[in-house]
């Protein structure tokens, strides 16, 4: 199955170690910049009592949950350290600036 990808803004959009919120079907999305000016894109809540990530703190390729203080990576929507869990990861291309998710409920509904 080939992938559709939409778009959701451009990268100058979300600040230097910050993020932004994408409202889907499948629920909110987080998407986050990083100090190198990598760019990832989550589910916005934390596997320990789904708190905002897109609130948290971002260092280097990870997030702080802003209520309990876990640390999520980015790359691989695990729990680090001795915390359990994982959140998603959505497929995230970063075109001359351009972003573009691409999520299953989406690419069903538009074929």
């Amino acid at each position: 199955m080939d992938m559709r990808w939409f778009p959701i803004g451009n990268i100058a959009d979300i600040p230097l170690r910050g993020a932004r919120c994408v409202k889907t079907p499948e629920g909110k999305i987080a998407v986050f910049r990083t100090a190198e000016n990598e760019v990832f894109a989550i589910d916005d809540h934390c596997p320990h009592k789904g708190g905002p990530l897109s609130q948290g703190i971002v260092h280097a390729k990870a997030v702080t949950c802003p209520l309990h203080n876990w640390v999520i990576s980015l790359e691989t929507g695990k729990a680090l350290g001795a915390d359990k869990g994982a959140v998603r990861t959505i497929p995230l291309r970063n075109v001359d600036g351009a972003l573009f998710i691409a999520l299953e409920r989406l690419m069903a509904a538009a074929e």
